[in-house]
């Protein structure tokens, strides 16, 4: 163990970094199906746990986020949010067939789990959340 690694004040920091992800993770995940509930009226907690590795993912890449003209982070993180729906809509959906969702009504679906009205809908959720973030940090 390298000489910085023995240092209990990085010890500290990171297992405190580790506290603060793990945090945001439940956080981004209980908002997610919070908005899911409101909007749906139920949710699952496949749900939960993508909404906070959305969440997680947007957290680490804050500062880059946050570096850029605010649509264009917005655009990144409706992206991040899209591929991380087909990704998990993929095993849940269509390989374990628990029929979480289906956007197969939707127009210009993709396997009917995601489409450009929900990655629409996430762009508006990021530009909204970075906005307010932008305006504290």
């Amino acid at each position: 163990m390298t000489g910085i690694l023995k240092n209990p004040a990085f010890i500290l920091l990171n297992m405190s970094e580790k506290v603060l992800e793990l945090t945001v993770f439940i956080l981004g995940g209980w908002a997610y199906a919070m908005m899911e509930i409101l909007f749906r009226g139920y949710t699952h907690w496949t749900m939960v746990l993508t909404g906070g590795a959305c969440i997680l993912t947007l957290y680490i890449m804050s500062d880059w986020l946050l570096s850029q003209p605010i649509v264009v982070a917005a655009l990144a993180g409706a992206i991040i949010i899209t591929l991380y729906e087909l990704g998990v809509g993929i095993i849940v959906n269509l390989k374990l067939e628990w029929n979480v969702w289906d956007y197969s009504a939707m127009p210009c679906n993709v396997l009917g789990q995601i489409c450009p009205t929900f990655t629409a809908i996430w762009f508006v959720l990021c530009l909204i959340f970075l906005s307010i973030i932008k305006l504290f940090a």
